[in-house]
């Protein structure tokens, strides 16, 4: 099968491997940018967590500026923003929350268009497959053909199929493997959270401890002197 060949049966596809190949191209810029995003992501992701581990009992967070960018760093501003001898958890907890669910919406961003293509593709070669066999029985109507004319008029209309089934597999590998990442960089921001809350109590205790006062108790004695 050579390549006149192949444009040969797009053109008698009616237009419809034309489309199975525009959504291919779709399906692989998805596919490069949300990796290459992602991927960036959950490696930050990982840096972070291990920079708070490392710095546990440190008075002050170091972010480091080449991971300033990540939506894990928001997390971080919003913990050094927050007074943390007024701040209780719960406060913190709301906060810390609602910065991640603003940062959810571009993890799974043009998710959806892989998706389409996953549905649609399969549908498309179903639609490309029928128009192959009308062109198959109208050349059995006409007696001059052979049945391998017939034959191969029919094989040729399954290859809309076989392409569209392609695409969607294809797809739907990357699909699960981009779907699994983002739920892990949901993971990474929840246990960030969670350590940034924990690290905020400790100082809490910490100050309790040396002053022998709440921290209520300490703005109060503030405002009186």
């Amino acid at each position: 099968m050579n390549l006149s060949h192949i444009f040969t049966l797009a053109n008698e596809s009616g237009g419809t491997l034309y489309l199975m190949l525009l959504l291919l191209l779709v399906a692989l810029t998805v596919i490069i940018e949300r990796t290459r995003f992602l991927s960036n992501m959950q490696n930050g992701g990982e840096q972070l967590i291990a920079n708070l581990k490392e710095n546990i009992h440190s008075a002050t967070l170091a972010l480091p500026e080449k991971l300033a960018q990540l939506p894990h760093a928001r997390l971080f501003t919003i913990y050094q923003n927050e007074p943390a001898n007024i701040a209780d958890r719960v406060t913190l907890d709301g906060h810390l929350e609602e910065a991640i669910m603003h940062e959810v919406p571009t993890l799974d961003r043009a998710l959806w268009m892989l998706d389409t293509v996953i549905t649609l593709a399969p549908l498309l070669g179903l639609f490309g497959t029928i128009i192959g066999m009308f062109n198959a029985f109208h050349a059995l109507g006409d007696v001059q053909n052979d049945a391998t004319q017939v034959t191969g008029g029919i094989a040729e209309a399954l290859i809309a199929t076989a392409s569209g089934l392609f695409i969607a597999m294809i797809g739907l590998v990357f699909f699960n493997a981009l779907h699994t990442r983002v739920r892990i960089i949901l993971h990474q921001l929840e246990t960030i959270k969670v350590m940034l809350l924990n690290r905020h109590d400790q100082i809490k205790a910490h100050a309790k401890t040396a002053t022998g006062r709440g921290p209520v108790e300490l703005v109060q004695a503030q405002a009186r002197a």
